[in-house]
């Protein structure tokens, strides 16, 4: 299934600038045949925005995602996108995947919150593996900080997840999760890895880019740089399960001697 990696921070504050963004990049991703396009963490309406969380903020079936559903239905290709969304009185970091039918797959809210800034502005979501199928692959979802927890990642791939897609906003000094860790996750785990960040300086925050579709072999298909990209690689099914059949660590763990990890 080609995929294709929009690195962008789009315009923050903006969510009607940032449809427009991601409806021209799912035109430029649908041309080059991508099946799924990427976008990252809170690409709907910033990051580093303050207190325009809470007031952009939506529920899942919300204005916007319906926006996206039509985007995606009119490109032939589904969409996976980052937002904060709304439920109640209560605001999640979510991550969101809809069909290119319009239809929406799956709704994931960040587990795992990084820093100061998401603990004041976020509630941490409860549910650790979230998935749908799309093109013959289970596609899971997760956001930023919880990639670089090994249990997070380890829980998809007993779940059967085959591509886990995760939007991120990964910044300065951090770069070598993009650089090292996302390509290790992909292969202790047997998956492919997409992994979709935002660039340049938000608030407080410089943005390294550097997203990647990693694969089970720990080898990346493609790398964006340090700017406003948008870059493709395929997640091959067929390699998946022949990289699944050689590489033994699912087949050899010893759940009984890890008990006191938790």
């Amino acid at each position: 299934m080609r995929t294709a990696l929009l690195q962008s921070s789009g315009r923050p504050g903006s969510v009607a600038e940032n449809l427009k963004v991601l409806d021209a990049a799912a035109g430029r991703a649908a041309a080059g045949g991508a099946a799924l396009l990427a976008a990252p963490e809170m690409f709907l309406t910033g990051y580093a925005i303050g207190d325009g969380i809470a007031r952009l903020a939506e529920p899942a079936d919300g204005d916007s995602a319906e926006a996206i559903a039509e985007i995606a239905a009119r490109h032939g290709l589904a969409i996976a996108y980052g937002y904060p969304e709304r439920d109640g009185g209560t605001v999640f970091n979510s991550a969101q995947l809809i069909s290119a039918a319009g239809d929406r797959l799956a709704n994931y809210r960040k587990t795992h919150l990084f820093g100061c800034f998401e603990r004041e502005h976020f509630t941490p979501g409860e549910q650790p593996v979230v998935q749908a199928e799309l093109g013959g692959l289970t596609v899971g979802l997760m956001i930023c900080y919880d990639v670089e927890f090994p249990e997070n990642v380890r829980a998809h791939a007993l779940a059967g997840t085959d591509l886990l897609v995760v939007p991120t906003a990964q910044m300065h000094p951090f770069q070598f999760v993009a650089e090292s860790m996302i390509p290790v996750r992909a292969f202790e785990n047997q998956m492919y890895v997409a992994y979709v960040n935002r660039v340049g300086q938000e608030g407080e925050f410089d943005f390294v880019g550097l997203s990647a579709l990693a694969g089970p072999d720990g080898i990346a298909r493609t790398r964006a740089g340090r700017g406003e990209d948008l870059v493709l690689a395929d997640a091959d099914p067929v390699f998946l399960a022949a990289s699944r059949e050689a590489n033994p660590y699912l087949k050899d763990r010893r759940p009984g001697q890890y008990g006191s990890l938790v």
